[in-house]
C-alpha cells in the first residue's frame, strides 16, 4: 500500500512493517512498510502548500465538495462494508451503520457551512467599525483509532474540509483498508491536490506529525494514555487540540424502569461492537427493588448470545479487532478471578467459534468501587454491576470516575431523567435510548475523556480562529 500526497500515490520510504489479520479467522490479510518521518514530512508540506488555495474557497464551493463526497461514499458503500468487515471485525450490518453515518455527516456540514456567517460587521456608537471573522485554523493532523473506521474519520475530515482548514490524515495502523478505499475513492473524484494527504504510518511517525512545526491543530482519538502524550507534545508549539479520549461510562436503571427495556439498552449499550467502544456503558447501577428481576432477564439474554463472524442482531456479537486487544481483555478477567468477582452468568451456556479473535461476553455483579474493573476503561465486553438504593447515590456512584464521556439513563419518567441527567458529568446522556449519535449533536467527555468537542457546530467550530478588524 501507498500513501497519498499532493494528489498522487507515493511509495512509503519507511522500514517498519505491519501485519494485517482478518479477526474473524486469524488469516493474513496482506503486509504493507509504514510512513517514515519523510513522508510526514512531505504530506504536511503538501497540505501547507494547499493550504492559501483551499482557505480562499467559498463556503458553497466546500459544500459542493463535500456532497461529492457523500455521493460517491454512496456508490461504493457495499466495498466499505466488506473491507470494514474483513479489517475490522465488524459484522456487515453495523459497517453498514458506519458507512450510512459517515454519509450524513459529509452531507450535514456541507449543509452547515453555507449556514455560518463566516464574516460580520457591526457598527459601533463612536463611529467604529468591527469585522468580526472566522478563518480556518491552517493544516490539521487527524489520528483516529481501529474501532470505527470511516465514521470517527468523517467526524473530523468534514469539518475540517468545510472550514477550510488542509489535512494529513493518519488511519489505525491495523485497520486502515476502509480508509484506503475512501482515499482512493477521493482520488476518483479528482479532489483538489493537497488539500486531503494520507500517511500509513506507526507511532514513531504519528509522533513526527503530531511534533511537526507546520501543523496548526490536532484532532485525535484514542486512549487517555496516548491522549496525554499528544496533548504534551502538542504544548510545545501550542498547537490546538481536540482529544476524544477513554470512557467508564455508567448506565442507571432507575425504579420505575421497563425491564425488557433495561435490558436491551444495556446489552445495546455494553456488547455492541463486542464492547470496543469508548462510550461502552461498562458500569451498571440498579435500584435494589427491581435488581433481582432486572439480573434474571439479563442474565438469560446474555446467555442466549450467539458468537460468529457476521452475525444480525442485538443477541449476536463477533470478534475482538486484534490480537493484542484480546490479550489485554483477558488479563482483566485474571484480575477479576484473583479479584473473587462474582460472575452473573454460566459461561457454559455460551460457545466460542474455533478460530478467530473471539471471546465471551461477562457480567460481574456487586463489584467492588476499588476494583480495576470498576474503574479502569476495559475496551472489551465485561460489564460490572452495582445496586443502589437512593438516586443520590447512584448520581455520587456514576460520577466517581476518572472519566466523563457518556451515559444512560432507563426511567419511566423522562422528565425525571432530563432533571437527573443535569446532574451527571458526562458529555453525551441517553434518556430510553440506544447510543445513537446525530451529526447535529455533539462528541466530547469531561474530565480524562478528552478536551473539545466534535459534531454539530461544536466540531466546525473546533477548526476556526476568530479574529476581529476594528477600523
Amino acid at each position: 500500500m501507498q500513501n497519498y500526497i499532493n494528489g498522487r500515490w507515493q511509495n512509503t520510504t519507511g522500514t517498519s512493517e505491519i501485519e494485517l489479520i482478518n479477526p474473524c479467522n486469524e488469516q493474513v490479510l496482506m503486509r504493507y512498510f509504514t510512513a517514515s518521518t519523510q513522508d510526514v514530512d512531505a504530506a504536511v508540506l503538501a497540505a501547507h502548500q494547499a493550504f492559501h488555495s483551499w482557505s480562499l474557497t467559498t463556503p458553497l464551493e466546500r459544500a459542493d465538495w463535500l456532497n461529492k463526497i457523500a455521493n460517491q461514499l454512496e456508490k461504493v458503500q457495499s466495498k466499505l462494508i466488506e473491507l470494514s468487515h474483513l479489517n475490522n471485525g465488524k459484522s456487515s450490518e453495523q459497517a453498514r451503520v458506519d458507512v450510512e453515518n459517515s454519509i450524513h455527516c459529509y452531507r450535514y456540514y456541507a449543509d452547515l457551512v453555507q449556514k455560518i456567517a463566516f464574516s460580520q460587521i457591526t457598527q459601533c456608537e463612536n463611529g467604529t467599525e468591527l469585522i468580526h471573522q472566522k478563518n480556518p485554523i491552517g493544516v490539521v493532523a487527524l489520528i483516529t483509532p481501529w474501532n470505527f473506521p470511516l465514521i470517527t474519520s468523517a467526524w473530523k475530515i468534514a469539518p475540517a474540509l468545510a472550514a477550510g482548514c488542509t489535512l494529513v490524515f493518519k488511519p489505525s495502523e491495523l485497520v486502515p483498508l476502509p480508509e484506503y478505499e475512501f482515499t482512493k475513492m477521493l482520488d476518483e473524484i479528482q479532489f483538489p491536490q493537497g488539500v486531503f494527504n494520507l500517511i500509513l504510518a506507526d507511532a514513531v511517525a504519528a509522533q513526527h506529525l503530531v511534533a511537526h512545526d507546520e501543523v496548526n491543530k490536532v484532532s485525535f482519538t484514542g486512549s487517555t494514555e496516548v491522549g496525554i502524550h499528544v496533548m504534551q507534545a502538542a504544548a510545545r508549539s501550542v498547537k490546538r487540540v481536540t482529544l476524544e479520549l477513554g470512557g467508564k461510562s455508567p448506565i442507571l436503571i432507575l425504579h420505575d424502569a421497563n425491564l425488557d427495556e433495561a435490558v436491551d439498552k444495556a446489552l445495546g449499550g455494553m456488547f455492541y461492537n463486542s464492547g470496543q467502544m469508548c462510550s461502552a456503558t461498562s458500569r451498571l447501577l440498579v435500584h435494589q427493588s427491581i435488581a433481582d428481576r432486572f439480573y434474571q432477564k439479563f442474565k438469560a439474554a446474555v446467555e442466549s448470545m450467539t458468537l460468529g463472524a457476521d452475525l444480525v442482531g442485538p443477541l449476536s456479537m463477533g470478534p475482538i479487532t486484534t490480537q493484542k486487544q484480546l490479550n489485554k481483555i483477558q488479563e482483566y478477567l485474571m484480575i477479576a478471578q484473583n479479584e473473587k468477582l462474582q460472575s452473573l452468568i454460566d459461561l457454559n451456556q455460551i460457545q466460542l467459534p474455533k478460530l478467530g479473535f473471539f471471546i465471551k461476553p461477562h457480567v460481574f455483579i456487586d463489584v467492588p468501587t476499588e476494583s480495576r474493573l470498576w474503574k479502569e476503561e476495559i475496551f472489551g465486553p465485561i460489564i460490572c454491576c452495582r445496586t443502589f438504593e437512593s438516586e443520590e447515590e447512584a448520581i455520587n456512584l456514576a460520577n466517581d470516575s476518572d472519566f466523563g464521556l457518556a451515559a444512560t439513563i432507563i426511567t419511566g419518567s423522562v422528565t425525571h431523567g432530563k432533571t437527573l441527567a443535569k446532574r451527571l458529568r458526562s458529555g453525551h446522556i441517553w434518556i430510553n435510548s440506544f447510543q445513537m449519535i446525530q451529526p447535529n449533536s455533539l462528541w466530547g467527555g469531561f474530565k480524562k475523556s478528552g478536551v473539545g468537542r466534535e459534531l454539530g457546530e461544536s466540531g466546525l467550530s473546533g477548526y476556526l480562529e476568530e479574529n476581529v478588524i476594528t477600523i
